[in-house]
């Protein structure tokens, strides 16, 4: 056993190791090309980063298109005085159009890329971007015919600094080759102030339920940093603890993953308190042969301010990297895609696969008694 004094001595000697503060910053990714693009689709608030994005990668928002009448009316406020389009028709039949962006209901998300890749478009959308694997079927049918792209904008990794440079540093082997990634990703249902989430927010048959609707981050974060071409679910299982007046809706769920290149574990929920200050304490771990990655990247609980904090140590030593300054890719790259017909933002077949795990995992979950 461990006495008082041996405990102090192990504290006193961890507290002594050399840690190396570090501002990580990116090279800024200026748009290259031009692309204009139109909106479909305003039920999640997601679609303002979504257009953001675009716009800030180069594209030039020309049209949107929704029956929401509160979501036009917000995102008026956001981007201005946009044309709304009389129908989804005028904006699928128009041929300067290359991109259309979306955040409808989840379980409609799907069918409006197959329509938009069938009249000659690229299709962005918010996740769950699919939420049944019959579904992914007709989506990678629709992929082949067409020779469309259909994207996921899994913000959790392409839209958050510290995930960027965790790619960065993983791609320069500085934690060898990732064995493993653990992601923790809580959730609040509602941020003090905000409004009650809409009816299909609490019924799986419209979201896909909670491992397809957030865990596609988490499936998303562990084939991109493993490079996992192929992988299947282990074992999952959801529950509903906390919401018992809503008996359609999924407040936990947890999964474990293997691939050709590692494994994974998730864990999501929608327990945040609003205590935290923050919608997540969202934490990913990264596990190589050579060292490993830990990724705070909304908040530091009790500790430094603001997120996008990383962690990494090595076989020399322990560094604290702070990301706000990184510069975020995604945007300028996929408008590139749609004009070269490029993947350079997200690779087709690994945003699919993400999709397919979560699918399978929310099929054969392991339902937890409440």
């Amino acid at each position: 056993m461990m006495d008082d004094l041996d405990r102090r001595s192990l504290i006193k000697g961890m507290m002594a190791l050399p840690v190396v503060h570090e501002i990580a910053s990116a090279e800024i990714v200026e748009p290259t090309d031009k692309a204009k693009f139109a909106v479909i689709g305003l039920d999640h608030n997601h679609i303002f980063s979504i257009t953001a994005t675009m716009q800030r990668g180069g594209g030039e928002l020309v049209s949107v298109y929704s029956k929401n009448a509160k979501g036009l009316a917000d995102f008026h406020k956001r981007f201005g005085d946009v044309k709304v389009a009389a129908s989804e028709d005028e904006i699928l039949n128009d041929p300067s159009i290359q991109l259309v962006a979306g955040a409808g209901i989840p379980d409609q998300r799907a069918q409006l890329g197959i329509r938009v890749m069938k009249h000659g478009k690229d299709y962005l959308t918010d996740k769950p971007g699919i939420v049944s694997l019959e579904e992914l079927a007709e989506v990678r049918k629709a992929i082949r015919e067409t020779k469309r792209t259909f994207a996921i904008m899994y913000s959790e990794r392409l839209e958050v600094k510290a995930a960027v440079k965790a790619g960065e540093l993983v791609k320069a082997g500085a934690i060898g080759r990732v064995v493993q990634t653990v992601n923790l990703a809580p959730h609040q249902i509602n941020q003090p102030g905000s409004d009650a989430r809409p009816d299909w927010f609490w019924d799986t048959k419209h979201y896909g339920g909670i491992l397809c609707d957030i865990g596609s981050h988490q499936a998303d974060q562990f084939v991109f940093y493993t490079g996992s071409t192929v992988a299947d679910v282990t074992a999952s299982q959801v529950g509903n603890f906390n919401h018992h007046d809503k008996p359609n809706f999924q407040d936990f769920g947890d999964m474990m993953l293997h691939g050709n290149g590692g494994a994974g574990y998730v864990r999501v929920d929608w327990f945040t308190p609003n205590g935290l200050g923050v919608w997540g304490d969202g934490r990913l771990f990264l596990v190589g042969t050579e060292g490993y990655i830990e990724l705070r990247k909304y908040i530091d609980v009790a500790g430094r301010k603001g997120g996008n904090h990383l962690m990494i140590v090595d076989q020399k030593q322990t560094r604290y990297m702070d990301c706000s300054e990184v510069a975020l890719p995604f945007g300028p790259q996929f408008i590139s895609d749609v004009v070269n017909r490029t993947h350079v933002a997200q690779d087709q077949e690994q945003a699919l696969l993400a999709t397919e795990l979560v699918l399978k995992a929310q099929k054969k979950a392991i339902r937890l008694e409440s």
